[in-house]
C-alpha cells in the first residue's frame, strides 16, 4: 500500500509538472505577442507606414491561436489544485487563492473585455479607439503574470502570515508583505524579460524563415520580412544582455533566502569560499559528490557573492531530507545560462551584420536565427524547472512539506487520468501548434489592408496621415 501511495504521489506530481510546462509557453508567448502586436499598431498609427499594419493583421492570428490555448491549459491546473493537491489548497487557499481570484478579476476580465475589439474591431471601431484595446489586452497579460508570480514567489518565499494552529492554515496578516515578498521583483522582471525576448526569437526565427526562402526562389524578401527581422534582432541585441543582468541579480537573492536551492544549482557539498564554478558535472546525492567535476577556479564565489572570498553554501549545510533533487536543477541551470549566452551571441552578431548592411544577406546568420526559435522557450521551461525543482521538498518553503500537500489519490485513478492528459494535449495542442506553424511558414501580405475613405474609422485616420488616401486610390486605379 505504501508503494502504491508513493507511486501515486509521484504521478500526481509530474501530471502537474506536466501541465504546467505545457501552459507556461502559451502565457510566456501572449505576454510578449500582445506588447509586440500594441508596438505594430502604435507605429503604424505614429508613422501611416502599412508595413506596420501588414504585420499588425499577420501576427494577431497567431495571438489568437496562441491565446486561446492558453486558456484553456490554464484551466486544467485549477482543477488539478482541487482534485490532486487538496490539502495545499485547504492551508494556503486563504493566500495563494485570494491572489489567483485577483488575477482573475482584474487580468482576465481586462483581457477578456477587450479581446473581442481587438481581435474583430479593426474596421468597425475608431483607430484610438482600437489602439486603446490593444494596449489593455498587452496591459492585461502583464497584470496577469504580476498576480501569478505574487503567489508563486510567496511560496518560494513566504512573508506577511502566521499559521493557524488550530488546522494549520496560513492566513494573511500583511498583503503588502505576502505580494511584495523577497523574490517577487526579481522574479517578476526575470519572467517578463524571458516572455520578450522568446517572442523575439520566435519573431525573428519566422522573418528568417521567409528571407531564405525568397532568397531560395531568388526573390527579394518583402518589405514587412525586413521589418519584422529587424525588430526581432533589436529586441535580441538589446534585452538579451538585460536578461543576464536580471538573472544574476535573481541569484544573489536566491543565494540569501533559498540557499539549498543555490548549493543544488551549483552542484556544491561544501561551503566554501573561493569556490570554483562547476562548468559539467553530475552530482550524486548518495555519496553527497559531484562526479567527473569540470570547474574554474575561484569564479563560483565571483559570480555568486561578487567577491573572489566570497562563501558559497554546500548541500551538507542542509539536512538530507531537505536537500532539493541537484542532479535535476544543476543540469536545467546550465542549459538555461547557456541558452540565455548563445540569446545574447546572437544579438550581437545581429548588430555586427547591422553595422556591415548585411543583416538581411546572410544564409549563415539567417539559418542560425531560424534555429533560435525555440531558444527563448526551452530556457523559460528550464528556469522553472530550476524554481520549482529547486524548491522541493517544499511547496511553501521552510514551512509545508509537498509530501503533506497531496490530496489522498488512488494510484489507478492517477494512472488513469495521466494516461488521458498526455494524449488529449498531445492532440489539442499538437494541433494547436501545428496550425500556428503552418500559418507562419505563409509570408505576410503587403497592402491587402489599405484605408477605405467610405469608412468613418478610416475617414479619422485618413485625416491623419493623407498619405492612406493615395494609397487605397492607387489600389483602385
Amino acid at each position: 500500500m505504501q508503494n502504491a501511495h508513493d507511486l501515486a504521489f509521484i504521478l500526481a506530481r509530474f501530471q502537474f509538472a506536466f501541465t504546467v510546462g505545457v501552459h507556461i509557453i502559451f502565457p510566456a508567448f501572449s505576454i510578449g505577442l500582445a506588447a509586440y502586436l500594441a508596438v505594430l499598431e502604435g507605429l503604424w498609427l505614429a508613422t501611416g507606414r502599412h508595413v506596420f499594419l501588414d504585420l499588425y493583421r499577420y501576427w494577431i492570428k497567431a495571438f489568437s491561436i496562441v491565446f486561446g490555448m492558453g486558456v484553456v491549459s490554464g484551466l486544467v491546473m485549477a482543477y488539478e489544485f482541487g482534485t490532486n493537491w487538496s490539502v495545499f489548497s485547504k492551508k494556503a487557499g486563504p493566500i495563494t487563492g485570494v491572489l489567483l481570484s485577483y488575477e482573475v478579476m482584474t487580468a482576465f476580465f481586462l483581457e477578456a473585455g477587450f479581446l473581442g475589439v481587438m481581435l474583430f474591431g479593426m474596421n468597425k471601431v475608431g483607430r484610438g479607439l482600437h489602439f486603446a484595446a490593444t494596449c489593455c489586452v498587452s496591459v492585461g497579460t502583464l497584470i496577469s503574470m504580476t498576480w501569478i508570480l505574487a503567489s508563486n514567489s510567496w511560496m518560494q518565499t513566504p512573508r506577511g502570515y502566521r499559521i493557524d494552529p488550530a488546522n494549520g492554515q496560513f492566513l494573511p496578516d500583511d498583503w503588502l508583505a505576502i505580494i511584495f515578498n523577497p523574490s517577487f521583483p526579481f522574479r517578476l522582471v526575470h519572467m517578463g524579460l524571458a516572455a520578450f525576448l522568446s517572442v523575439a526569437f520566435a519573431v525573428g526565427a519566422t522573418g528568417a524563415w521567409h528571407l531564405l526562402k525568397a532568397r531560395r526562389q531568388g526573390k527579394i524578401s518583402s518589405e514587412p520580412v525586413r521589418v519584422m527581422f529587424s525588430m526581432a534582432m533589436w529586441m535580441a541585441a538589446i534585452v538579451a544582455p538585460i536578461q543576464i543582468l536580471a538573472g544574476d541579480a535573481h541569484g544573489l537573492n536566491t543565494l540569501k533566502y533559498q540557499p539549498a536551492k543555490l548549493a543544488a544549482m551549483e552542484g556544491d557539498w561544501n561551503s566554501e569560499g573561493r569556490a570554483p564554478e562547476l562548468l559539467f558535472g553530475i552530482p550524486n546525492m548518495k555519496t553527497e559528490h559531484t562526479d567527473y567535476a569540470v570547474g574554474v577556479p575561484l569564479l563560483g564565489s565571483l559570480i555568486l557573492t561578487h567577491s573572489l572570498d566570497g562563501k558559497v553554501p554546500g548541500m551538507k549545510d542542509f539536512p538530507r531530507d531537505q536537500r532539493p533533487p541537484s542532479p535535476v536543477i544543476f543540469f536545467s541551470f546550465r542549459i538555461m545560462v547557456g541558452l540565455g549566452v548563445l540569446m545574447m551571441l546572437v544579438g550581437l552578431w545581429s548588430l555586427w551584420h547591422r553595422r556591415n548592411s548585411t543583416l538581411f544577406l546572410s544564409p549563415s546568420f539567417h539559418r542560425v536565427a531560424l534555429c533560435m526559435a525555440p531558444a527563448g522557450f526551452l530556457a523559460l521551461l528550464c528556469g522553472w524547472v530550476t524554481t520549482e525543482v529547486g524548491r522541493q521538498p517544499w511547496t511553501v518553503y521552510g514551512l509545508l512539506r509537498t509530501a503533506d500537500s497531496v490530496s489522498p489519490i488512488s494510484l489507478s485513478s492517477m494512472v488513469v487520468s495521466m494516461t488521458v492528459f498526455v494524449i488529449v494535449y498531445v492532440l489539442v495542442f499538437g494541433a494547436g501548434l501545428g496550425i500556428l506553424v503552418q500559418m507562419l511558414g505563409r509570408e505576410p501580405e503587403e497592402g491587402e489592408h489599405d484605408a477605405d475613405p467610405s469608412h468613418a474609422s478610416d475617414i479619422l485616420a485618413t485625416r491623419a496621415h493623407p498619405a492612406l488616401v493615395d494609397a487605397s486610390a492607387a489600389k483602385g486605379a
